[in-house]
């Protein structure tokens, strides 16, 4: 498209290259070798908010204020290396003020004798794809846990009453799994969300130490003890108290605790008079407490006053549908924290997430996220990317010891299957199209527990 008819031209002819650019739903801009706008099709003017007439002869920073330019500009790795860029995420600032999130491909711009003249650049409006993505995901979310496993939709449905009720939970789960993200969630969902969340490591501190942080001092008190210190059951009031690894706590300490939970009072370490406090009490252990009560290592007073709400949290290996979602939310994250622009992660390098049993659970993925962002410069996370422990699994996965991608894939869909049929099984196997028996057979060798329910009293089978 020339400038002249874009400005205005006496022609209204197209040439069929033109009329095929006025026609897509993509923005399509050329640039020369100078950075001037040299065309701008329609499609272009209505994502930017920016005419036509104002864009042309205006350099490209001026006109296309995207996230990629500068340093990042994709159009200018192009021109520099020949190479298109295809499909690169990132926003750009329309002429309202509005982040417009985009995809972008680039190209070299030639001429008749082959010469380079300039570049194109081609953007299509994400915000639909955005605002879609957002709310599949608001489905699968609760504060700031995210979850396709019907193991968390069941502890998703049942968290608003937890969280509305003033009782005391405890978070059973394996090291990683989130007990402190689901503490936190619990209290921004409840009545107490507007006061502080204190969050305490029991198993950090020895007996002394951990007792003056639960209860706080007076002056006085020992030497070194100038001044009053609160404890963080004083900081926690009109909040929550999140106890962690309470299964450390000695027996001597645990009396203390009891008090707490039973009378809402304390003593300070030399006080001679109690306090109260109102703050709601959430307990986290990756211990079997019941074990620990019959070897007498922990109170069982003390234990059934933690246990009024019980919640266990399923280890990562029992629900791996969620780790496409949760490499997702770290992947966002990470770009955030580290001004980078990663626009995701290879098939293979999923697929070797998807094969490994994550023992340290959603803590030990993070890490793995974070480490391959630290060696990822340009493009997707790729398996180069992932630590030789993960990437050995490409070895065993050649003799049979992991689990073949279309092992994981069946998995994924006879679960999701099983969700969409509220766990009627008949149902989920019609929806497959396999025989029940054949149902039954497949999720005992890949390893899915069959559920609490067959659904049947909610589904006409």
């Amino acid at each position: 498209m020339t400038a002249s008819r874009a400005k205005g031209g006496t022609s209204n002819l197209l040439s069929p290259t033109e009329a095929i650019l006025e026609s897509i739903s993509d923005g399509v801009f050329t640039v020369d070798m100078e950075w001037v706008i040299t065309s701008f099709n329609r499609a272009a003017e209505e994502i930017t908010g920016v005419p036509r007439r104002e864009a042309i002869g205006r350099r490209c920073g001026e006109v296309f204020r995207s996230s990629m330019c500068g340093a990042d500009c994709a159009l200018q790795r192009t021109l520099k290396n020949g190479k298109p860029v295809i499909g690169r995420s990132g926003y750009i600032i329309d002429a309202d003020g509005n982040r417009i999130p985009i995809s972008i491909s680039t190209a070299v711009l030639r001429d008749a004798d082959g010469r380079v003249i300039g570049g194109a650049e081609t953007f299509r409006d994400l915000s639909e794809v955005e605002t879609l993505r957002r709310e599949l995901e608001g489905k699968f979310s609760v504060g700031d846990l995210s979850s396709r496993s019907p193991l968390m939709q069941r502890i998703f449905e049942i968290l608003p009453a937890i969280a509305a009720s003033p009782s005391t939970v405890m978070l059973l789960g394996e090291t990683g799994t989130g007990k402190e993200v689901m503490a936190r969630t619990i209290h921004s969902l409840g009545s107490h969300s507007q006061g502080p969340f204190i969050a305490v490591n029991c198993g950090a501190l020895p007996d002394t130490l951990l007792e003056s942080e639960l209860f706080g001092y007076k002056a006085g008190a020992f030497t070194g003890a100038t001044r009053d210190k609160p404890g963080r059951f004083a900081l926690a009031r009109g909040g929550t108290i999140f106890l962690d690894e309470i299964g450390e706590v000695s027996p001597a300490l645990q009396v203390r605790l009891l008090r707490v939970l039973q009378e809402r009072s304390f003593e300070p370490l030399g006080a001679v008079t109690s306090e109260t406090s109102d703050a709601r009490v959430i307990v986290a252990t990756n211990r079997d407490l019941v074990e620990q009560v019959r070897k007498g290592l922990f109170r069982e007073d003390l234990y059934y006053r933690v246990n009024v709400v019980r919640m266990e949290l399923p280890p990562l290996r029992r629900r791996k549908e969620d780790i496409p979602l949760l490499v997702n939310r770290f992947i966002e994250r990470f770009n955030h924290l580290q001004l980078k622009s990663v626009p995701g992660i290879s098939a293979e390098a999923l697929s070797l997430l998807m094969a490994h049993d994550w023992p340290g659970n959603i803590r030990e993925l993070e890490n793995a996220i974070e480490r391959a962002f630290i060696l990822c410069n340009e493009g997707q996370i790729g398996i180069g990317h992932l630590s030789e422990e993960l990437r050995a699994h490409r070895a065993m996965a050649a003799e049979g010891d992991v689990r073949s991608a279309h092992d994981i894939l069946d998995a994924q869909a006879i679960l999701a299957s099983l969700e969409r049929n509220n766990f009627n099984r008949l149902a989920a196997a019609r929806e497959l199209g396999i025989h029940k028996t054949t149902l039954f057979r497949r999720m005992k060798r890949l390893g899915i527990p069959l559920p609490e329910e067959d659904g049947r009293s909610r589904h006409a089978t």
